[in-house]
């Protein structure tokens, strides 16, 4: 599968490099992890987000405001209650609400496009004009946004309210009981649900943020690639709980946050797992000669997100590599995905592409759990799901939801694999990779783990 090239990265002035992750090479298919890897200092940073952050207002915004059917969009939050959208609409470096603030967009026609107003306290200079002179009493910002929607007498205007979807119910109880109020019962029955354009809006990926995707995938798995090394680990010595903490500070010193704890576990010959336990391996181990590692890490990097599983073993005295057997379980794993990504249709719902993926497993033999999440400003991202932990049949809602073009997904799930050398006790792999939706193929955005990580 082909891979995609981080030039926007390339193009900006860049002052931090990991070097130590140069030519270490962790396992995928098609492409090394990339060194060295440039990472930006926070200033640039900004420069790069508000450059996507353009594009995506001026070219994305209009054609799913479209598409959506909404005249007018109105994102209406407080400070320490923003909504779910919010971040992904305002600049660099804003990072809360302020008192209250209000973001309109309203739809001109194809001609004039979206234009986007602010009727808040504080400016959001080159990307919306303001609609209302700053300084004013809170009752005189209300008249004001009544005013603009009175002005502009839209059909329909999407507010962020939503029974199912987290990501499209942003707007508080209070907030909405306040607009209607102020708009007047004629113009507040305009007011439906903007559901549909919030989770289309979050979930769209568009041809800038491909280009920087790639390089945040790299980083996250040369990360893991150095975790699980002699650089890090010495078997009999150090435990799971010192592998996991030293993920979380080595993103915290290349200046990458996290947006979940690392997790790391041991699996190991002779030790089962308890009856129908979802997740098999100890958490709390020393790591030893013979074990099967697996981590899961996920970092946020000019506001998007990733989300990485891979898998390392621990040669034993005498070993160069890892098991026959192993590497079969690997290998499966990777049928696996590749029956799951040949399931993506375009239209096709994620309850629709699980079902698919499992008939196509249980044809042949491959005892697997899915459960793939999108990706994008959020870790479990709004999007379709296909498959849960902990529900391998349909999901209500989120799962009918339906697989469009340009978007972003955690390939994510596991298999269950005896190995001979282990007397046949299973092996469970467990793998989670970031690829790319186009619209026809699914393609692994920083490539995918296709051998073992060996820690020697």
């Amino acid at each position: 599968m082909r891979t995609l090239r981080p030039t926007l990265i390339a193009a900006l002035c860049v002052a931090l490099v990991l070097p130590s992750l140069a030519g270490r090479g962790g396992p995928d298919q098609g492409q090394e992890v990339a060194g060295p890897l440039a990472i930006l200092p926070h200033r640039e940073r900004a420069d790069a987000v508000n450059r996507m952050l353009r594009e995506r207002l001026e070219d994305l915004l209009p054609k799913l405001m479209r598409e959506c059917g909404l005249d007018m969009w109105l994102v209406i939050n407080r400070e320490y209650a923003e909504d779910p959208v919010y971040l992904t609409l305002v600049p660099e470096p804003v990072f809360a609400a302020r008192r209250t603030t209000i973001l309109v967009f309203f739809d001109r026609g194809a001609e004039s496009g979206v234009e986007r107003l602010t009727i808040s306290r504080y400016a959001l200079e080159g990307f919306y004009a303001s609609a209302w002179e700053e300084g004013g009493s809170d009752d005189e910002q209300w008249a004001r946004l009544a005013e603009v929607v009175a002005e502009r007498d839209p059909a329909r205007i999407g507010v962020d309210t939503s029974e199912h979807w987290a990501f499209a119910d942003g707007l508080s109880a209070g907030l909405r009981e306040r607009l209607e109020r102020e708009l007047g019962a004629e113009m507040a029955a305009r007011l439906t649900s903007a559901q549909e354009l919030c989770i289309r809006w979050l979930e769209t990926r568009t041809a800038l943020e491909m280009e920087v995707y790639p390089q945040l995938v790299q980083l996250a798995r040369g990360v893991i690639a150095e975790a699980f090394s002699n650089a890090v680990v010495t078997p009999g010595v150090t435990t799971t709980g010192d592998l996991a903490w030293h993920l979380r500070q080595r993103f915290s010193d290349l200046g990458l946050p996290i947006w979940f704890q690392p997790y790391c576990n041991v699996q190991r010959r002779g030790e089962l797992p308890a009856d129908g336990a979802a997740f098999w391996g100890a958490s709390d181990a020393v790591i030893a000669r013979g074990d099967v590692v697996h981590t899961d890490v996920g970092i946020r990097y000019l506001r998007l997100c990733t989300d990485t599983q891979e898998m390392a073993y621990v040669l034993r005295a005498g070993e160069s590599d890892a098991p026959e057997g192993l590497k079969r379980a690997l290998a499966v794993g990777n049928r696996w995905q590749d029956l799951l990504t040949g399931s993506f249709v375009l239209g096709r719902t994620g309850n629709e592409i699980l079902a698919a993926a499992r008939e196509k497993a249980a044809a042949e033999g491959i005892a697997c759990s899915v459960y793939t999440h999108p990706l994008g400003f959020h870790g479990h991202a709004a999007g379709p799901t296909i498959g849960m932990w902990d529900n391998q049949g349909p999901t209500p809602v989120r799962g009918d939801w339906p697989l469009h073009a340009s978007t972003c997904y955690a390939i994510e799930g596991n298999v269950t694999v005896p190995v001979s050398e282990w007397g046949g006790q299973p092996v469970q792999i467990k793998l989670e990779q970031d690829a790319w939706f186009d619209g026809e193929r699914v393609v692994y955005i920083g490539g995918r783990q296709t051998r073992w990580h060996l820690i020697r």
